[in-house]
């Protein structure tokens, strides 16, 4: 097992490698950078004001043909902009060097975690990454945990009485559950319970209250959780579905096996034969799928729910990041997501060992 621990922690290096490769040319050559950025939003606040004051130069009228697809991008967007300006421009934002160089730079920083300063919000990467960090950790924390506590056993019960009664109403419940977009019953529960047209029951924006330092530790508890009660409940209500629904079929797919059958003419319990021999079966491939769900639900799948309850996480950070092209938060996130969804894989794995001692990854190559 150390073997393919060892085998799988290396296989990170190039993987990580390779995406984050990817997505630095692709995004650094597309149209709409932080510079077009800039220089649209100089242009924008006043197009009749003076080079003196925009950049300490003198205004120089004369239009030079761009040679370079970088240049014609810039081009569209710099017209009647001092060339020192715009070349001050590409200076702060680093691209006054050549991509490759940017490129190795990055890298070199990314080893150590140096993860650079934002362009826009004048705050390092990290920091912005750890002051969002509580509220995605709350979130994807508690929503998974949430969702993987009542699904399963429901997915378990509902397979045990397949066809039954139970089997059909929880089905209509989860499936119209599904149906319902997140941030439709977001918005649905801010007007019910938070103070939008009936109820205030529930506070409406931030993870805690003002003046949470000063309340004692039941009040901090408390108030945490009262701040968590409507988005977590958008999360989950439609999350259900899916893992509801495969652990059934997981579960169906193994009490119809043959070794199920011969269990059962051994005279073992229906109880017995779910739990000893069914469950460590059925649950590898609920496992397979926890990384996937959890970076989703930690990452990606708060971004609405963040809007609606003005919480500001990772998926909101990243987000912005996109919009405005601030590329060392974009890269920053990438890493840190790939990283932490690589390091995810290597625990499912050994998870399934912990399910089914049987499987035996030592002989994987």
């Amino acid at each position: 097992m150390l073997s393919y621990i060892a085998r799988r922690l290396l296989l990170i290096i190039p993987t990580l490698l390779a995406i984050i490769t990817i997505n630095f040319f692709i995004v650094q050559i597309a149209p709409g950078g932080p510079v077009d950025q800039a220089v649209a939003k100089m242009t924008g606040i006043d197009s009749n004001m003076s080079m003196e004051r925009i950049g300490g130069g003198g205004r120089d009228d004369t239009v030079k043909t761009p040679k370079t697809d970088e240049e014609r991008s810039l081009y569209r967007g710099s017209r009647g902009l001092d060339p020192e300006v715009i070349e001050e421009i590409k200076k702060r934002y680093g691209f006054d060097k050549p991509l490759h160089v940017r490129y190795f730079d990055m890298l070199k920083r990314y080893l150590v975690f140096d993860f650079g300063d934002s362009l826009f919000k004048g705050r390092s990467v990290i920091g912005l990454i750890v002051d969002r960090m509580p509220v995605s950790i709350s979130l994807g924390l508690w929503s998974t945990l949430i969702i993987y506590l009542v699904s399963i056993p429901l997915g378990i019960r509902k397979a045990v009485k397949s066809g039954s009664k139970f089997d059909v109403w929880t089905s209509s419940a989860i499936i119209l559950g599904n149906a319902i977009p997140t941030f439709l019953f977001a918005v649905i529960m801010v007007i019910l319970f938070a103070g939008g047209s009936f109820l205030k029951i529930f506070p409406l924006r931030g993870l805690v209250s003002v003046g949470w330092e000063t309340l004692s530790l039941g009040g901090k508890i408390l108030d945490y959780a009262k701040h968590l009660v409507l988005p977590i409940t958008a999360m989950v209500i439609g999350g259900f579905a899916t893992l509801t629904m495969l652990t059934k079929n997981s579960f169906l797919d193994e009490i119809n096996k043959q070794y199920v059958m011969t269990a059962r003419a051994k005279g073992l319990t229906e109880k017995a034969i779910l739990f000893n021999h069914v469950f460590r079966n059925a649950m590898l491939l609920i496992i397979a799928g926890f990384p996937a769900a959890f970076i989703s639900m930690f990452f990606t799948g708060s971004l609405f729910i963040e809007v609606i309850f003005s919480l500001e996480g990772l998926g909101l950070l990243g987000f912005e990041a996109t919009m405005q092209r601030d590329y060392p938060v974009m890269f920053g996130t990438l890493y840190m997501f790939t990283l932490l969804g690589l390091v995810l894989g290597l625990i499912s794995d050994l998870m399934y060992t912990a399910v089914d001692p049987r499987i035996d990854f030592e002989d994987r190559k």
